[in-house]
């Protein structure tokens, strides 16, 4: 089949950028797709950074320190940027101006006044697709989820739980990083790092909260700073978040938690929907297996819980007796984004990326968990603007 090769340039050559060329050198486990990312330039601040996509990716043809070098290349059709926060907007900004198509990373923007921004450019950039990364709802397991609310099946919908867990942070002598300070996090602290994987689902779904409210917790605080001394750690570790979704037809509760310290669990992703006819759930920590139960009035009420074979999105080469994984999510995520690059408006399946109407979302829903948490009260969110 042939393929159309999406070029690609990588702004912040850290963890994830990594994780994109493991993808890109994966794309041969994609057995139906008509187009394929290759990655020709990266930047990064520091160049040792840059120095392992020169020696591991050999499409890679220019390495810079300086973001616009790459950005006036035209060879470069696309970028994935994955920079601390508080240079989401100058960045993301000066790439959808230079007409790259952008996949970057959350919360689009170190707060709402920077989304603003971002979502200024987008509109006056209207032929330029961008997408914010989260891949977690790529799993079979949350498909299957998604396919069960498509298809009405929860009947009145009881509540809605959704979280993302790690224990990272558990140890006090970790020393501190970007994500414990203010000027390059943000004030959202574990929201703004963790908080768009968890409303992707509720979000695309169309639960959008009417009231928030929030209990933020500062567990650690205080960290080394790799000098002999501890600092202060200015964001919140933990969030909980208790909003009241309003739909056209229903009203239930949503309870949203973003966890940096959640002791024993190390990358945990979960969605559990409960209603009157039908309840299901997806968890990470199981994520061969989805749990779910149907229900009829008088009948018996029993938890089923069936394996979730390697059903993806897009096809792969790999079987369904076999198990899915978070490098397998990653595939499957920059498979949606490369498809709405060749395919849009119309992609070749209908499970898209992040969009900047889902992230400005989340801005709306952190902004007001700090009015909250500061204030004691519950928020009310006006959605009309």
């Amino acid at each position: 089949m042939a393929k159309t090769i999406i070029r690609f340039g990588v702004i912040g050559c850290g963890l994830m950028g990594k994780e994109f060329a493991s993808a890109a050198a994966r794309w041969c486990h994609l057995t139906e797709v008509d187009f394929a990312p290759s990655i020709v330039a990266v930047c990064d601040a520091n160049p040792a950074a840059t120095a392992w996509f020169q020696e591991h990716v050999p499409s890679v043809e220019e390495a810079c320190t300086d973001y616009k070098e790459l950005l006036a290349n035209p060879r470069v059709d696309a970028i994935y940027c994955a920079v601390p926060h508080n240079l989401h907007a100058q960045i993301y900004v000066d790439i959808i101006k230079a007409g790259k198509h952008l996949l970057g990373e959350k919360p689009f923007g170190i707060d709402q006044e920077a989304n603003e921004r971002i979502q200024q450019a987008i509109a006056d950039n209207p032929n330029v697709i961008v997408r914010c990364s989260s891949e977690f709802p790529f799993f079979p397991g949350a498909q299957q989820l998604v396919a069960w609310v498509e298809a009405h099946k929860f009947g009145q919908i009881i509540e809605v739980e959704a979280g993302f867990w790690h224990s990272s942070d558990l140890d006090p002598s970790k020393p501190i990083n970007w994500k414990r300070r203010i000027a390059t996090n943000g004030e959202y602290g574990c929201m703004g790092d963790l908080g768009m994987h968890v409303l992707h689902l509720p979000m695309r779904f169309g639960w959008k909260p009417q009231t928030v409210r929030a209990l933020l917790s500062n567990i650690v605080p205080n960290r080394p700073d790799g000098q002999g001394n501890r600092v202060p750690c200015e964001t919140w570790d933990n969030a909980i978040l208790a909003c009241d979704v309003r739909t056209e037809s229903q009203q239930f509760p949503m309870v949203l938690s973003m966890k940096r310290i959640a002791p024993g669990h190390a990358n945990t992703w979960f969605i559990r929907i409960t209603g009157t006819e039908f309840s299901a759930e997806f968890t990470t920590k199981n994520p061969k297996q989805v749990a779910y139960l149907p229900y009829t009035p008088g009948g018996v009420q029993a938890w089923h819980v069936a394996d979730a074979p390697y059903k993806s999105a897009y096809s792969t080469i790999t079987g369904g007796i076999f198990e899915f994984g978070f490098s397998d999510s990653i595939l499957q995520m920059w498979a949606a984004f490369c498809d709405e690059l060749v395919h849009h408006p119309s992609p070749t399946q209908p499970f898209y990326c992040v969009t900047p109407e889902e992230a400005g979302s989340s801005h709306m829903i952190f902004t007001a968990a700090l009015a909250s948490n500061r204030t004691g009260q519950t928020m009310a969110i006006d959605w009309r603007n």
